[in-house]
């Protein structure tokens, strides 16, 4: 017999499972679950940053080659291997790549390179480096903030040394953890004797290694000072992470050589691309790549492999903010989808009670939009004064360069720039094409109304505010010149022009008066283009890390009257979502980007998606909620700090994280259980703490705020009042977890059939109950969800052995995703319930579904469906339908509580609640629902004269129906 060629992965994902790779979990290690993730119905796995990162390092974000597979994980031999594994199975594989950052530290060669060259280095335009700080002891200099303490503290403690190796016969300077490298000719003679010349153990010897020091192309400083001084764009305000010029096309070209090359030779089917908005060019970076992936297609196609390779963007959306229509991509990675979802599951009564509740403990009557705005200022004046200032400067420069604007100062200027800032409504504009699109004025005008509102009467604040809105337009000078016009797209076009020099400087020169004109004349327009384009630049790599250090990594931790609605992506102003508005998204989705990821669950979450969706059934019972939580902040021992506003964030993280195995009966006898939850429990506060910055934060920790606040956890483990208030604690989560386990599977059953590619985040199949990282990466137990999906499944198909890492895997196996089972329902028992098997039976008979009709979830329309009776308003149903074949979805909403029985072994009396509500069915689907079947629970429904379908009879057995034509 003719051997059977292996299947070909779509270009575009049924489903996607993202993997986070590290030194403990590998290429190789990820090859061992291709059989479990092909039987579960996954087409493409999907990996964190496979670039060579830093030693040790756990996310790979902080990348030293992007010209080579990690090998910490493998190297791209294992790479292939793995890619041969995953296409034997009919997958492939999607990669997270880095363009906006690498690591700062001396291991990177490039990064290494402009250390010891300066600007003179051929990397030194790799990175967004200003070599004409304003401070002179930068110029021609790079700040680099490692020492632990100021500086001649360090030197004089011996923290800094001139080391020779003998071996390699190379010198070098040992700081902060790294081996920093010596400009060539600034230490010359015999090493041995320059050492020990340099020794920081006398006084002479610390003045000749300060001068040796003095002499380098950096300048070692203590890491405090980097806020005030960095002057080099960093990934947000981390200063181990250096920003990336890829708008440059020689560095587009080196940065993507490895990932273009693997796309080519169809080791990588497509490509996700980390935090867009800090690209000087977004618009201009996702052309240019999607045009370097079609000119790959030829390659591909000839090897079988089929082209226009998937490519999503992470990139957080506001309310109401719709993704740039001409961007070249497929959509986002579904951290809006993951917003919507867990606002729809919210109830909306809840929202006023709740935010009283919170208002009363933490003593602060302003409402959400007012405490972002406090937070955005803390962070412009204490995390990004330098970023903050050197866009300050740049639009000094242009006021400079007009006779009209020049006794515009820097101090009003920044006064001005400051209100505008801390009001901007979304994470950027991207006026990089000729100017503002109609979105980016609508945001425009949405920030300036708010920043008059903050500015009051001030009349000339508001004539500069003005101007400085004109200024940061995108568009030319006023005389409106071909020149000008050239050099202001010139940076933003589809192929951008390549600096002049290596050297060019990426920020703005800060003198004014060293601009040609600037005392006596206008400036040349093409001279004025040039500084727009930079202040425009600057501008919209600013408002990015402040959108999200302020909201995601401060107000989300310090304001908390539900945490659920805390969560990456979410608006702290929309607590929940109408069901019409819901739908009226996904039909939008459909229309504009029907292959977008949608995400349930990521490595960056704040909690699992099952922690949220528990605690998201606090939102159905508020007062009974406040009530309890309100006696439970007093029980908490001992009495002082914290604040009963953190006291209650613990208490919520308690209840939301709070494991299905741990029996409040029985702590006594789990001790080891009950100290593995509390650690991860104090892990969390400590991140929260800290990140909310009102009592410590990570720059100055208050060790008696902290301690106090970790001695509430510890009191809960010791015996008599403590282990007490834990059992009620406990006791009470697991009398909603019922309630939390149906909303789950209304948010899974949502991810995987509305418009879009349903996204698996690792260990996200059985239920998750994650808190923040480093909880939500902690390693997955294969060997258990292998065991599950084969006992809930017998007679599939699960080939090679994914328990064992160090077995050999059958390469050529390939399990029959698209055996339907539909016969055979999905367990529904108590059992099922608590280990997480019915999650995972639904996923998959869910894309085994996909993968039977693949037309109806790409291509078909999204049509919701009416409900009628008591129980309409908690009835979630639609039809995803194409070519004469259609699939029928009903779950249900804001009513949890009353269908908890559903995971308790009581289905009948769970089912009784929708008595009397019915589902009407379009005409058509009607007259043909002998071909529908239900493949969670195999039978036929049955439907009234009316066309309409009984819920009673529909949700018999579980919360969910999905129902396909045969």
């Amino acid at each position: 017999m003719k051997p059977v060629a292996p299947p070909i992965a779509p270009s575009i994902p049924r489903a996607t499972a993202r993997l986070q790779l590290h030194a403990d979990f590998t290429l190789d290690d990820a090859r061992r679950q291709l059989p479990y993730y092909a039987a579960l119905g996954v087409s493409h796995l999907y990996l964190s940053p496979i670039t060579q990162a830093k030693a040790g390092s756990t996310h790979g974000y902080d990348v030293i080659d992007h010209q080579r597979v990690s090998d910490d994980l493998g190297g791209e031999s294992a790479l292939r291997k793995l890619a041969d594994a995953a296409r034997a199975h009919g997958m492939g594989l999607i990669a997270d790549i880095v363009p906006n950052h690498m690591a700062a530290h001396a291991s990177n060669a490039w990064w290494a390179d402009v250390l010891r060259l300066g600007r003179q280095s051929a990397q030194a335009g790799t990175f967004d480096i200003n070599w004409d700080a304003p401070d002179p002891l930068l110029r021609g200099k790079v700040l680099l903030p490692v020492l632990p303490d100021p500086y001649s503290e360090t030197l004089a403690a011996g923290g800094i040394r001139l080391v020779h190796d003998a071996q390699s016969g190379t010198s070098y300077i040992e700081a902060g953890g790294q081996q920093l490298p010596l400009t060539p000719g600034s230490a010359t003679g015999d090493p041995a004797t320059l050492c020990a010349a340099c020794d920081p153990g006398s006084a002479a010897g610390q003045a000749r290694l300060h001068a040796l020091l003095e002499r380098q192309h950096y300048r070692l400083a203590w890491w405090r000072t980097a806020p005030d001084l960095i002057n080099w764009r960093r990934f947000f305000e981390i200063s181990e992470l250096v920003g990336v010029r890829v708008e440059d096309e020689a560095v587009f070209n080196a940065v993507h050589a490895l990932v273009l090359r693997l796309y080519r030779e169809g080791v990588l089917d497509g490509l996700r691309i980390d935090h867009i908005d800090g690209l000087a060019s977004p618009g201009a970076y996702l052309r240019r790549l999607r045009r370097a992936m079609r000119e790959a297609d030829d390659a591909r196609s000839q090897a079988g492999l089929p082209g226009e390779g998937y490519l999503v963007i992470e990139k957080i959306l506001a309310d109401d903010e719709a993704l740039e229509p001409h961007w070249p991509t497929h959509g986002t990675t579904g951290y809006d989808f993951m917003d919507q979802v867990g606002a729809l599951l919210h109830a909306p009564q809840a929202q006023a009670p709740l935010e009283q509740f919170w208002t009363s403990l933490s003593r602060d009557a302003r409402d959400a939009p007012a405490q972002l705005r406090d937070a955005r200022h803390r962070m412009l004046a204490r995390h990004f004064p330098s970023e903050r200032l050197a866009l300050v400067t740049a639009l000094a420069r242009i006021a400079h360069m007009d006779a009209r604007t020049r006794d515009w100062t820097q101090p009003a200027i920044d006064r001005v720039l400051t209100a505008l800032l801390a009001a901007f409504p979304v994470y950027r504009t991207y006026a990089e094409d000729g100017g503002r699109s109609p979105a980016d004025t609508h945001w425009c005008r949405i920030a300036l109304d708010q920043a008059r509102a903050a500015l009051g009467d001030a009349s000339a604040d508001l004539r500069l505010l003005d101007q400085l809105d004109h200024w940061l337009g995108g568009g030319t000078p006023p005389s409106e010149s071909a020149t000008a016009a050239t050099s202001a797209t010139s940076t933003t076009s589809a192929t951008p022009a390549t600096p002049a020099t290596s050297a060019t400087p990426a920020m703005p020169a800060p003198a004014a008066a060293a601009i040609p004109g600037a005392d006596s004349a206008d400036a040349p327009d093409s001279q004025q283009a040039e500084a727009r384009t930079l202040a425009l630049r600057r501008f919209q790599q600013l408002t990015p890390p402040l959108a999200a250090k302020a909201l995601e990594d401060t107000l989300f931790y310090r304001r908390g009257p539900l945490l659920s609605r805390n969560e990456v992506g979410s608006s702290p102003t929309r607590f929940t979502l109408p069901l019409e508005e819901f739908h009226a998204l996904c039909a939008a989705r459909a229309r504009t980007h029907p292959h977008a990821m949608l995400a349930t669950a990521t490595h960056d979450h704040k909690r699992g998606e099952d922690t949220r969706a528990r605690l998201a059934v606090l939102s159905e019972i508020p007062d009974e909620w406040r009530r309890t939580a309100d006696g439970w902040i007093a029980r908490l021992a001992p009495p002082g700090p914290p604040t009963p506003a953190d006291r209650y964030l613990l208490l919520q993280s308690l209840v939301g994280a709070w494991p299905l195995s741990l029996s409040p009966d029985r702590l006594s006898e789990q001790p080891e259980a009950v100290a593995d939850f509390l650690g991860r429990i104090a892990q969390w506060q400590e991140k929260a703490l800290r990140e909310a910055k009102l009592h410590t934060s990570w720059t100055d920790p208050n060790a008696d705020y902290e301690g106090a606040a970790r001695r509430c956890i510890e009191a809960l483990q010791q015996p008599g009042d403590g282990q007490a208030l834990l059992r009620d604690i406990g006791t009470w989560a697991l009398k909603i977890a019922p309630a939390g386990l149906v909303n789950s599977l209304t948010q899974t059953v949502l991810r995987n059939t509305v418009p879009g590619v349903p996204d698996l985040y690792q260990g996200a199949d059985l239920w998750d109950f994650s808190l923040v990282d480093p909880d939500n990466r902690r390693p997955v137990d294969y060997a258990e969800r292998a065991a599950l999906l084969a006992e809930s499944n017998p007679s599939g198909t699960l080939e090679g052995d994914a328990t064992d890492a160090t077995a050999p895997l059958q390469e050529d196996a390939r399990p029959d995703v698209l055996a339907g089972h539909v016969d055979t329902p999905i367990a529904t028992d108590a059992q099922a319930w608590r280990s997480g098997a019915i999650k995972q039976s639904l996923i998959q008979r869910a894309l085994g579904l996909r993968a039977r009709h693949p037309d109806v979830f790409r291509l078909g329309d999204y049509t919701p469906l009416a409900a009628h009776g008591p129980r309409a308003a908690n009835v979630i149903a639609y039809l995803r339908r194409h070519d004469g074949r259609c699939v029928l979805v009903v779950a249900p909403r804001l009513c949890a509580m009353a269908l908890a029985g559903y995971a308790q072994g009581k289905p009948a009396q769970a089912a009784a609640y929708w008595e009397g509500t019915r589902v009407k069915l379009p005409a058509d689907v009607d007259a043909d629902m002998d071909a529908l079947r239900d493949v969670l629970s195999g039978r036929r429904p049955s439907v009234n004269g009316a066309g309409e379908l009984a819920l009673d009879q529909l949700l018999r057995d579980g919360p969910v129906a999905l129902l396909a034509t045969e």
